[in-house]
C-alpha cells in the first residue's frame, strides 16, 4: 500500500492531533511508502498567509522539516497528473483536492482523508471518519 496524505491528515499526523484515528495512524506508520504532495505545501502556505491556518512556525521550512522528520516522501506535481484534470468530473470545487485526486490516480496512490466527497472519484481512499 502506498499512501498520499491529504493536507489536514498530514497536519494532524505531525502534531499528534486526536482527530486522526489510531488505525489510520498505524496504517501511515506501517505503510511501505507515504507521500505528501507539493500541492499540500501550496495549500497550507496559502491558508497560512490568509490567516485561515495557524501553524506553530511559518510554513517554510517548518512543513518540509516535519515531512522529512516523519519519514514522508515529497510528491512533485508532474504534467501527467495535471493533464488528468480535464477528465476529472467536477464533484469537488477545491482545486487542491482535485489535484491530489489526479496525483493519486496517476501514481496509483491511496488518499488518506476525512473528506467523504472524494469518494465520488475513482481514486482509492483511506477515509478517516
Amino acid at each position: 500500500m502506498r499512501l498520499l496524505l491529504d493536507t489536514h491528515i498530514f497536519l494532524w499526523y505531525i502534531t499528534g492531533d486526536s482527530r486522526i484515528k489510531p488505525a489510520v495512524r498505524r496504517a501511515i506508520e506501517d505503510c511501505e511508502a507515504v507521500y505528501l504532495s507539493v500541492v499540500s505545501l501550496w495549500e497550507a502556505t496559502t491558508k497560512y498567509q490568509l490567516g485561515k491556518l495557524p501553524l506553530p512556525e511559518p510554513p517554510h521550512p517548518w512543513l518540509i522539516e516535519q515531512r522529512e522528520s516523519h519519514g514522508i516522501d515529497s510528491l512533485v506535481l508532474d504534467e501527467a497528473s495535471v493533464a488528468r484534470l480535464q477528465t476529472l468530473p467536477m464533484h469537488h470545487r477545491d482545486p487542491f483536492d482535485r489535484m491530489l485526486i489526479c496525483q493519486a490516480l496517476q501514481h496509483d496512490l491511496q488518499v488518506v482523508t476525512v473528506d467523504s466527497v472524494l469518494k465520488k472519484y475513482p481514486a482509492q481512499l483511506l477515509l478517516s471518519p
